[in-house]
């Protein structure tokens, strides 16, 4: 699932080169990737995070829900460490930068399609000084998942009206996350969430 067509041919015809791999289909947006998922057994999804219309981030919690045992691979042109944390936790099988060998992807896809998580060195690593070092982690790391998606939505300049429609929350639900997140962050308005954002580079 990646809007660049060109992306999505060049990815289609090295998978087609390996006779253990059949790709079913492929989706420029959420929208068509849930269409999809109804329309076939999908073992494996591999999904970019920039999409139009929506964040991988909203896009992925839609999928699981719509196929919890789906094994998702997130091929993004986004560096593991502004990332693949809160993606794994989000229920992605495995986390790949764009840069990445092709032949890594092959073999990610073999060990999700088994039901197993794929780390790479690089998102192991991460994995494991976030276990080291809860109490100095940047504060968007304390956030929880949903206050992480309100986050990202807001220091983009979305509104709380648009955000709880596309999160299908209530708009006092959304100030809620806003005002913990807030607090977590030490932050007192949108605009300082857009600079930390930006400065932290988990928007472009």
């Amino acid at each position: 699932m990646d809007d660049h067509a060109i992306v999505r041919s060049g990815l289609k015809q090295f998978l087609s080169e390996h006779v253990d791999l059949r790709v079913v289909g492929e989706a420029a947006n959420g929208r068509e990737a849930i269409d999809l998922i109804r329309a076939h057994e999908v073992d494996v999804l591999i999904m970019d995070l920039a999409m139009p219309g929506q964040s991988g981030l909203d896009a992925l919690a839609m999928l699981k829900a719509k196929a919890p045992n789906m094994g998702i691979l997130i091929l993004s042109g986004y560096p593991e460490e502004h990332y693949a944390i809160n993606m794994i936790r989000q229920g992605a099988s495995g986390y790949l930068n764009k840069e990445c060998d092709p032949k890594e992807i092959v073999e990610a896809i073999r060990t999700i399609a088994l039901g197993r998580r794929y780390l790479t060195p690089a998102v192991a690593d991460l994995l494991a000084q976030q276990l080291n070092r809860k109490d100095d982690a940047p504060p968007h790391e304390q956030l929880s998942e949903r206050e992480f998606q309100v986050f990202l939505k807001l220091s983009r300049g979305e509104t709380a009206g648009e955000i709880a429609k596309s999160l299908s929350l209530s708009v006092k639900t959304v100030s809620t996350y806003r005002t913990r997140l807030m607090e977590k962050l030490g932050l007192s308005s949108n605009s300082d969430l857009t600079y930390y954002a930006l400065k932290n580079k988990l928007i472009d």
